[in-house]
Order: C-alpha cells, then sequence, then structure tokens
C-alpha cells in the first residue's frame, strides 16, 4: 500500500517527544496551554544522523517555467497571487483546460472530456504540478508524483505584515488522507482557510501564536464543513455522523522578524536547514502510530517505521478525528537558512534532519522557488510513490545588533 493509504488509527496514549529546537525554544505546547488526550511532551529525542549521507542525492534539472512541464512528465499549472495550489491564474490557457494543446501530441486540442482530440491521450489535471512563489520571501511546489493517478496534496502561501509594519510570511501544506472521501478537496479546503485566517488575523494584532492556533482551528472547520456538519458547533469526540469523512493533514511555518512559528495537525512536516549545514533539525512530531510507539520506548525509530502501520495518523483534521489538538512551537535561529515545509511525500526519502540538509540545494535561501522544484524532483528521483508537496521558506537570520 501506498504511505497514504494506510487506516486512520486511534489517538496516542504515550506522550510525543519534543520537537527539536534548531537554536533557543520559546514556548512549545498544544496551542492551548493544554494537554489533551494525546498527552503532553516528553523528554526531547536527538535526531538520527543520516544512515547513508549522500544517498539518493544528485542535482535534478530545475523544471522551466509553470506550463512547460518538469520531472515525472506533469505538466505544471499556475499558482495564483496568494500562493493557493489548484487555482489557475488563465483557466482558459492551463495545460489540460478544454482547448489547450496536447501535452503528448503537440497537435490536436483538448475537448471538454480531458482528452486529445487528435491523439486521444488523457491530459493532466490543473492540480497535477503548480508552483507559486511569493517575490521571493517563499516559494512552493506541489506535484502528483509517479504512481497516483491524482493530487490530493494542497499548499498555500501568505504574506502580510505585523500592525508595526513587521513582514510576516506563511507556508501552509495539507495532504489529503486517501483512505478517506474526498481526500484533494479536504487538503485544499484546509489550506485556503489557513491562509484566509492568517491573512486577517495578523494585521490585525492578534498574537503570533495565537494566529497560528486559530489558523490549524480554521483550517479543520473547513475540513468538517465538507461532510455537511456544522464545523463551528461540532464537538469531537461526539457520535460521527458521516463515516469516512474527507480527512486531510496540515503543517504551517509562519517568519516574523527573527521569529519562527510552527503548526501542525497529523504527519507532514517542517525542517530547519541552515546554510551552514552544522545543526539542522527537525521542527514537528509526527501524530502517528510510528512516532506513538517511538515516543513510549515500545519500538526504536527503526523499527516503528518499518512496520507496516508506520503511517497510520493519530492526528488529522476532519469530522471523523477524535480531537482538533493543534501542535505550535516557535523558535529563534541564531544563523540564516530555510524552512522547508512537506508532506510525506518528500520526508520519506530524507526523513532525518541529516538527510533533508543533503538535500537541500545550497541556494535554497536565495532562490527558494529552485530549491522546492529541486526537492520535489528528489523525490520523484527517489520513487515518486506519493504526492509530493515542498515549500521553502528564507530565514535572513537574527539582526546584526543580536549577534555582536
Amino acid at each position: 500500500m501506498e504511505p497514504d493509504d494506510y487506516p486512520i488509527a486511534a489517538p496516542r496514549s504515550a506522550p510525543a517527544a519534543d520537537p527539536r529546537d534548531p537554536r533557543a525554544p520559546v514556548a512549545h505546547d498544544h496551542g492551548n496551554g493544554a494537554s489533551g488526550p494525546r498527552g503532553a511532551y516528553g523528554t526531547e529525542r536527538p535526531d538520527r544522523p543520516a544512515d547513508t549521507p549522500g544517498a539518493r542525492r544528485g542535482e535534478t534539472p530545475a523544471p522551466g517555467p509553470p506550463g512547460t512541464g518538469t520531472a515525472g512528465g506533469a505538466a505544471a499549472g499556475t499558482g495564483t497571487a496568494d500562493g493557493t495550489a489548484g487555482e489557475a491564474a488563465d483557466a482558459g490557457t492551463t495545460a489540460g483546460s478544454p482547448g489547450a494543446l496536447c501535452v503528448a501530441c503537440r497537435k490536436g486540442t483538448v475537448a471538454p472530456d480531458g482528452r486529445c482530440e487528435h491523439c486521444g491521450h488523457a491530459q493532466p489535471r490543473e492540480r497535477d504540478h503548480t508552483e507559486s512563489e511569493l517575490a521571493g520571501t517563499v516559494a512552493a511546489v506541489t506535484d502528483r508524483g509517479l504512481r497516483h493517478h491524482r493530487n490530493e496534496d494542497a499548499f498555500a502561501l501568505c504574506g502580510t505584515a505585523l500592525p508595526g509594519g513587521t513582514p510576516a510570511v506563511a507556508a501552509v501544506v495539507c495532504d489529503g488522507v486517501s483512505s478517506a472521501t474526498r481526500p484533494d478537496e479536504a487538503s485544499a479546503a484546509a489550506a485556503g482557510a489557513a491562509r484566509e485566517s492568517l491573512s486577517a488575523a495578523l494585521p490585525s494584532g492578534t498574537p503570533v501564536r495565537q494566529a497560528m492556533h486559530d489558523a490549524l482551528v480554521a483550517a479543520g472547520t473547513a475540513v468538517t464543513t465538507l461532510s455537511g456538519v456544522d464545523g463551528t458547533g461540532y464537538r469531537y469526540g461526539e457520535p460521527r455522523p458521516h463515516q469516512n469523512a474527507p480527512a486531510c493533514t496540515i503543517v504551517s511555518a509562519l517568519r516574523s522578524g527573527d521569529t519562527l512559528t510552527v503548526g501542525w495537525i497529523g504527519d507532514s512536516r517542517a525542517y530547519w536547514v541552515p546554510d551552514d549545514r552544522t545543526t539542522p533539525a527537525r521542527l514537528t512530531e509526527d501524530d502517528s502510530w510510528a512516532a506513538q510507539m517511538v515516543a513510549g520506548g515500545l519500538l526504536s525509530e527503526r523499527e516503528a517505521y518499518a512496520d507496516p502501520r508506520a503511517h497510520a495518523i493519530t492526528g488529522w483534521l476532519g469530522a471523523d478525528a477524535y480531537e482538533l489538538a493543534p501542535h505550535i512551537a516557535t523558535f529563534t535561529p541564531d544563523r540564516p537558512g530555510v524552512v522547508v515545509v512537506c508532506t510525506d511525500g518528500l520526508w520519506n526519502y530524507a526523513e532525518s534532519a541529516g538527510e533533508m540538509a543533503l538535500a537541500v540545494p545550497a541556494d535554497a535561501r536565495s532562490r527558494p522557488l529552485h530549491g522546492a522544484r529541486a526537492l520535489v524532483g528528489y523525490a520523484l528521483d527517489g520513487g515518486g510513490h506519493d504526492n509530493v508537496t515542498v515549500a521553502v521558506l528564507p530565514f535572513s537570520g537574527p539582526p546584526a545588533d543580536a549577534t555582536a
């Protein structure tokens, strides 16, 4: 089975390990100051080093601009100015849309049924490959991969400012749960809702951590509503009228000044990769069966992730979720680097922080879109077994007077 095809698991009873802090942790909790049924965070667990440094590494030729295609043969779509994956700037000219030129024979045009009128070739969907960048401050790429028939991932980018004028830039990445219904709709709804929530809350003066928490709650409400349930009045844990409801995971990273804030539910991840590669770290801890086993001391990390149940998630967004308990962490790195926000379509090929640091291009901070493209190519070169979505959020480092 593919990673996303594993069943949803029961919520964990053992405490989870504390995410790695690249420098000085400011605070870390579930976002509401309380420890829910998932348990409080436990002892910090160091990232294991890369088992095979350089494995599967290799420069993947960067794909051309959106619309020209990319590794794996998927045609590229175009992201909107606000970075929402899956929405084309001009649906009439997007690859695969009716009237567009066939990507296979380059002779016929695409019929309303999505096939070429000349050769009959089925065209790639708009969401098969989408890229977006906000003026070099953050970039993201999503790709269907080589094995799945559709892309069930989604991303959204947000650029705004705090009341004092400090820029705030965020990336949201969501991974639809394939064993649930309409996972592609779930991920798109969650990403869009989180972006809209951040865009409204941050300029109004809502504290950054609270804004992140509220964005994840808004994303959960949006996914729950897809099941016909009133997400605002729905109580998690009550009898669920919708079996196999739309579901997805979510992770978001936000840069505001010299602070990085990360929020997540599920097993999509965020990594810190400094320019000098000296102290890469994973910033999130999975809501998954494997993480639960490791945190409880029942299995080693290697044993847990080798088990067929490894990817069964214990936290997600959706009407059949046991609870909605966002994890929020804030970090203050002391040097330049990038935050890589991704679905398991990437981290399955670069699980440890050391492996991820090897995969990130050296110029990712100055060329985030190139960095995101290269990481997607890395996953496709590794096998592309799942949808893959990557956002690269550059961090220039603390002000000069802070390091003097």
